[in-house]
């Protein structure tokens, strides 16, 4: 039985309101003495456009630095980026026991061995089924279907409850490779009474069953054995069941399957420990594309979400050393686009499709599944464990209202309304909201992690909007100008609608300004420099409509 004063709590810090950065904390006691897990620690993907020279978005998980003394470990669900991405970088701070399966250690292995001093994570490999006490908690594996080897939901069983968090999921009686999601399994937690349900939202927009990855292997194969000449297929570089069925497929045709990019051979390497890939002959490095037949080769590659330095984003552009297509290849996109990467992908499709190379992708044939449940997929696991309390999660706000709704028809008794950063009071009484603990982001900037608020971004984007003009000026003792000042101008046009020089325009303001002053204003190098800054800016402004930034240096000789 809980304590007196005991409550178990819900705080989602990354992935309720959002795609990506998942991460939640559980917590059970008392208000100011509770322990806590954390489920996932998972990351985003900057974009140029609105994060200029971010990679990678993180989760702001500085609440649970604050109650780290109390973290009793990590446990992830599965293996994919949105889900551990963040934890090499944020173990540091927690240093608590991390759970996960082979799988998923092999990836966070490897990841850390190619980051130069990343530290060695706690790692502990799990067993499905096999609890594990940590705490009040005690936390099962249960293994489900998903687009990536070993995905698991979490049956977390504490003094005031079940809570089933299934982390991302669907039903596939044939999955390829992986697991199922066993009706029997949920149905028996159904039995023990799960409290809350703390579920998968992505699909709940699309009615029906997902397709099975079953099928999906047929198509390829087809298209494959139907293609007259080369073939390039891009998938995510963790979905080893796909990877694994192109594969097949070009050994039933006799041809060669090429591997090219870096996270496609991490995981394979991966996936090749780990059994996922036996009988499966060694795939050819990227050189020997060239010296295969037209016709016997496959070439299996990264850049399906159109990332600019990924292989396929290279191979539109004709840039890749390696790599070449023809007009009359084929190119098939066995992927979906993440929301916010349309135009990327967008732009590589038409510059292949310019080139008279053959573009395939999920509008016209079944060459891509979402690992995610729709509604009936959903409706039935409701059914299974039959929750007395529903909490969306792992989706936008669109996708976790419509599965709030959704959750109602079904017949939970209570449906939260979380978002990140809210503390969910699961039990005991009615499930509430409660209070709110501070969540965000943060930005892997190279290799220094900053915080949203940190004025780089804007200073950047500004940058990028109207360009930069610096300015050097030597002034002597007597303010009188010593030599010509050094002018650069970066980012400006060349000329002006009336065809001046823009360069010229910019010098001839600066030199106008500093005969206008007077010698003890030049003696001044504020004063000097507060005027060519205002003069540029101005007439920038009047002739090109943008107000550039400015750097203006006074040096005294």
């Amino acid at each position: 039985m809980p304590a007196q004063d005991s409550e178990l709590v819900f705080v989602p810090l990354g992935g309720l309101g959002e795609i990506g950065m998942n991460a939640a904390l559980y917590g059970v006691g008392p208000a100011r003495a509770r322990q806590w897990i954390l489920v996932d620690c998972g990351m985003g993907f900057g974009g140029e456009e609105h994060l200029p020279g971010i990679d990678l978005v993180y989760p702001d998980l500085s609440f649970v630095e604050e109650i780290k003394q109390d973290l009793l470990g990590i446990f992830i669900t599965h293996a994919h980026e949105d889900h551990i991405g963040a934890l090499v970088e944020m173990w540091p701070r927690f240093r608590v026991p991390v759970y996960a399966t082979r799988f998923a250690i092999g990836l966070l292995e490897t990841r850390r061995l190619s980051e130069p001093g990343a530290p060695k994570v706690d790692l502990r490999e799990i067993v499905p089924r096999q609890p594990i006490e940590a705490g009040s908690f005690q936390v099962t594996y249960v293994p489900v279907a998903h687009s990536i080897p070993e995905s698991n939901a979490l049956a977390i069983r504490t003094p005031h409850g079940l809570v089933v968090h299934t982390g991302d999921w669907k039903i596939d009686d044939t999955p390829y490779l992986g697991s199922l999601t066993s009706k029997a399994e949920f149905r028996t937690l159904g039995d023990e009474g799960v409290l809350a349900l703390v579920c998968d939202s992505t699909n709940v927009v699309r009615d029906g069953v997902s397709p099975s990855e079953a099928d999906v292997a047929a198509q390829i194969a087809t298209l494959i054995r139907e293609s007259p000449h080369r073939v390039a297929i891009t998938t995510f570089a963790s979905n080893v069941g796909r990877m694994r069925s192109v594969a097949e497929a070009a050994l039933a045709c006799g041809r060669e399957v090429v591997l090219i990019g870096r996270a496609m051979e991490r995981v394979v390497d991966v996936a090749r420990e780990c059994g996922y890939l036996d009988g499966i002959p060694e795939f050819r490095r990227p050189e020997m594309f060239g010296y295969l037949p037209r016709d016997k080769v496959v070439a299996l590659l990264t850049g399906s979400q159109g990332e600019p330095r990924a292989a396929l984003a290279r191979i539109a552009a004709d840039e890749h050393p390696d790599i070449a297509l023809s007009a009359g290849d084929r190119v098939i996109f066995s992927s979906r686009a993440i929301p916010g990467n349309e135009k990327d992908i967008g732009g590589i499709i038409n510059a292949l499709i310019s080139r008279g190379i053959e573009v395939i992708t999920d509008r016209t044939h079944l060459v891509h599944v979402s690992g995610h449940p729709r509604r009936d997929e959903l409706a039935r696991m409701y059914e299974w464990t039959r929750p007395r309390i529903a909490v969306p999660a792992h989706g936008e706000a669109l996708h976790l209202e419509e599965h709030a709704a959704f959750a109602r028809r079904l017949g939970a008794e209570e449906v939260v309304h979380a978002r990140n950063g809210t503390v969910v009071r699961l039990a005991p009484g009615a499930a509430e909201i409660v209070e709110h603990v501070r969540v965000g982001r943060v930005y892997k900037d190279g290799d220094i992690v900053t915080p949203a608020g940190d004025r780089a971004l804007p200073e950047r984007r500004k940058l990028a909007f109207a360009g930069v003009v610096s300015v050097a000026i030597a002034v002597d003792g007597r303010g009188e100008i010593a030599g010509d000042p050094v002018i650069d101008l970066m980012g400006l046009p060349e000329k002006t609608r009336k065809g001046e020089v823009m360069a010229d325009l910019i010098a001839d303001t600066v030199g106008d300004v500093l005969d206008t002053l007077p010698k003890n204003k030049r003696r001044d190098p504020e004063a000097v420099e507060l005027a060519v800054e205002r003069a540029i800016r101005s007439v920038a402004n009047g002739v090109w409509g943008k107000k550039p930034t400015c750097h203006v240096l006074v040096v005294e000789v």
